[in-house]
């Protein structure tokens, strides 16, 4: 009897065991098989106004490097200088959960219904070298352009003796930069009362574009002493306008301090430039970004600092 007893105990005793076991290896099957939980990543929509022109290629360079340090993932929209294609472009971004937009408007009155979007969406947004008319942005991150402007009036004024006939190319109407860069230029002419304004064109921050109206001012004033340009692009194409024309001793002086413009300042084809640090704009936004997004609070307006590039 006893020994029955023991076989009985034992072949219970390995049943329960075995019972054990199995419910232990069914629990934990899907620990064993299941994917690691990670932190979120979080998505950068980055919208350009122009990415054929070489500033806006080093902002998206700065955004990159920062994005890439700091372990996001940065998606960037060429608007080809069409506000509606801008808006098109970030209404897609939306529709992808971005965690935050920044945002280089090509037109600043444009641009206000789908900052509202994306206020409405709760996507915070973040303005890059131009500002927006409306909707509530977290920060505006960008070079003085006012202060810019007055900077490479009264350098051109002191180049031309406080004298002369000059011409403004100004870029595409509506941007903030074009609007601010103009106003500190006018602000700087307005004391000088023997140079005179001869003409203000809109040549769309564009190379070729101004080019071919500074060729057409070239016929039209025969005593033109300097020009201003919004942009590196513009003063680059009256430039070749002016040799093409076979026209000399005329001061050129240019924004943003792109390669090729600082290159013509070195060889003295250009008499300066004021830079901007465009890398610096794209790094900032990047970083300021994610500090808002780990709850920190951004400045309304992150200045960078300008410099004139001059020999």
């Amino acid at each position: 009897m006893n020994n029955s007893k023991n076989i009985r105990f034992i072949a219970a005793l390995a049943l329960v065991i075995a019972l054990t076991l199995a419910s232990c290896t069914a629990s934990a099957t899907p620990i064993a098989t299941e994917a690691p939980q990670s932190t979120q990543e979080i998505v950068i929509g980055l919208s350009l106004s122009d990415l054929s022109n070489p500033f806006f290629i080093s902002v998206q360079d700065g955004a990159q490097e920062a994005a890439d340090r700091l372990g996001a993932t940065l998606i960037v929209n060429d608007a080809s200088n069409d506000s509606a294609i801008q808006t098109q472009q970030i209404q897609a971004m939306l529709d992808k959960k971005v965690n935050v937009l920044l945002i280089n408007p090509v037109d600043s009155d444009a641009i206000g219904s789908v900052i509202q979007a994306a206020n409405t969406a709760g996507v915070p947004v973040i303005t890059v070298d131009r500002s927006a008319s409306s909707g509530e942005v977290v920060s505006h991150i960008a070079s003085d352009n006012v202060a810019g402007g007055v900077m490479a009036g009264d350098y051109l004024a002191e180049l031309l003796g406080k004298t002369g006939n000059i011409v403004e190319l100004e870029g595409i109407t509506g941007t903030s930069a074009a609007k601010d860069r103009g106003t500190g230029f006018n602000e700087a002419m307005a004391a000088y009362s023997n140079i005179t304004i001869v003409a203000h064109e809109v040549a769309e921050f564009d190379r070729i574009t101004a080019k071919q109206v500074f060729a057409e001012l070239l016929d039209q004033y025969p005593d033109i002493n300097g020009v201003f340009a919004h942009n590196d692009s513009m003063i680059l194409g009256a430039m070749e306008a002016a040799q093409e024309a076979g026209r000399t001793g005329i001061v050129f002086v240019g924004f943003d301090a792109v390669d090729e413009a600082v290159d013509a300042v070195e060889k003295g084809t250009l008499s300066a430039t004021v830079a901007q640090q465009p890398t610096e704009i794209g790094r900032l936004s990047v970083e300021t970004a994610i500090k808002y997004l780990d709850g920190e609070t951004a400045p309304i307006f992150i200045p960078v600092e300008l410099a004139l590039v001059h020999k």
